[in-house]
């Protein structure tokens, strides 16, 4: 059964739940049921994980919003999509939001105390951190849930630059609580244990699942460049994703006034919004960018880009730049691989793992635009550039190869299992 579920004036679901809520006994197919706690985004990644647990057989109630709605949850009779946050646009006042969000929460506590699933894998959690780090936690385990967790980041805010006593101690917490982590590598595994105290059992490492939800058409890399006002002989590197300072876009533009020395031709494209609070970064990048000789050289789309036209970025691109300066684990570099487009990362992080010299792109030194530059260089001067049709398909092949949804389903149904074997 699915469920879309009906909207008051300020886009909730006007039922409790938002949807029907069918009993079963113990022992049914409820048993392999699991709630997913997505935070109502990103969802290509929620979308690729229920997919994958599906294909287990295993029965997934999909906790959402408007905005990560997909027809893909309502094809499915083991799929029931739960739409408890309802709308999430911006531009509402200040009691909207207000409202919205505490219907949201009243509604997850109900669904928390009556939901058949004994298994609620999170896989980002809400609004409120402090709060579901701690007292939603506490309450799910109350409510004699399992709770799993995908920490995407370990510990975010470190790499954001505003860590703290709260923060730390907070994430202490949700860790301690959770039933069992997956992270992405052993690297960010490590930190668990080393940071946060997590004993090794309750870690699984699971890969970054490929980014297979964007669609996908016959648009060429030549009508991608007509529509971005590219021509065929530029040589074109893509900033793609949010923008804020860890991200380290400032490095790419200070790389510019040599790459355009080297070739007169060299284009950077910047798509994504800015990050809240770090308006006064993009200000200053603006700023960079207007004193260059040639400020044309840069394309800038500083806005949301729909899952529709992402296609047109990724094949306009003759490579997609990654210039990081902290980082866990970046969901970028496999939607670029999902289009076969090669990946210039700074080592930081676990980049340099998912980033195979000469295979599928190039690795350079964080906050190093002269070696940015010249791993840039290197790539247009390199084989994967000249052969850039084989090179595509040869990075799509990897990638799915690599970072399949199979094994992530099959590494955390089995984590399922276990799980119920000893509840």
């Amino acid at each position: 059964m699915t469920a879309r579920g009906h909207h008051t004036d300020d886009g909730a679901p006007s039922t409790p739940l938002g949807c029907a809520r069918p009993r079963t006994v113990r022992g049914s197919r409820e048993s392999s049921r699991v709630a997913l706690l997505t935070g109502a985004h990103d969802l290509s990644y929620a979308l690729g994980l229920t997919g994958a647990l599906v294909a287990e057989g295993i029965s997934v109630d999909f906790i959402g919003s408007d905005s990560v709605d997909a027809p893909m949850l309502h094809e499915s009779s083991l799929i029931r999509f739960l739409n408890l946050r309802g709308d999430q646009r911006e531009d509402v006042g200040l009691v909207t939001k207000v409202r919205r969000v505490t219907f949201y929460y009243l509604r997850l506590i109900r669904y928390a105390m009556e939901a058949e699933p004994r298994i609620f894998h999170i896989l980002w959690n809400n609004k409120f951190e402090l709060f579901d780090r701690t007292l939603l936690m506490l309450f799910y385990k109350a409510c004699g849930k399992r709770v799993v967790m995908t920490a995407h980041n370990v510990n975010a805010a470190r790499r954001d630059g505003h860590d703290g006593l709260l923060n730390r101690l907070s994430l202490a917490i949700q860790y301690r609580l959770t039933d069992h982590l997956f992270v992405h590598t052993e690297k960010m595994a490590a930190e668990l244990e080393s940071d946060f105290g997590v004993m090794r059992s309750k870690i699984s490492v699971i890969p970054f699942g490929i980014n297979n939800t964007i669609p996908a058409t016959g648009l060429t890399n030549s009508e991608a460049r007509k529509r971005l006002g590219l021509h065929d002989a530029d040589l074109t590197a893509l900033f793609f994703g949010q923008i804020a300072p860890y991200k380290g876009l400032d490095y790419i533009v200070d790389a510019l006034p040599g790459l355009m020395a080297w070739h007169r031709g060299f284009r950077l494209i910047i798509a994504g919004k800015v990050k809240r609070g770090s308006e006064e970064y993009w200000r200053d990048i603006e700023r960079r960018i207007a004193a260059l000789e040639s400020p044309e050289c840069v394309i800038r789309r500083i806005e949301h880009i729909p899952d529709s036209d992402v296609e047109t970025y990724f094949k306009a691109a003759d490579v997609l730049v990654v210039p990081y300066r902290e980082i866990f684990q970046s969901g970028v570099p496999f939607l670029a691989y999902s289009f076969g487009l090669p990946v210039i990362a700074t080592d930081v992080g676990t980049l340099r793992d998912d980033v195979l010299e000469g295979r599928t792109g190039m690795v350079c030194r964080p906050r190093d635009p002269a070696d940015l530059a010249r791993a840039i260089r290197d790539h247009f001067e390199s084989d994967l550039h000249a052969s850039i049709g084989e090179t595509r398909e040869a990075i799509r092949r990897f990638a799915n190869e690599r970072y399949s949804w199979a094994k992530v389903g099959s590494i955390t149904g089995s984590i399922y299992r276990k799980l119920l074997a000893h509840a």
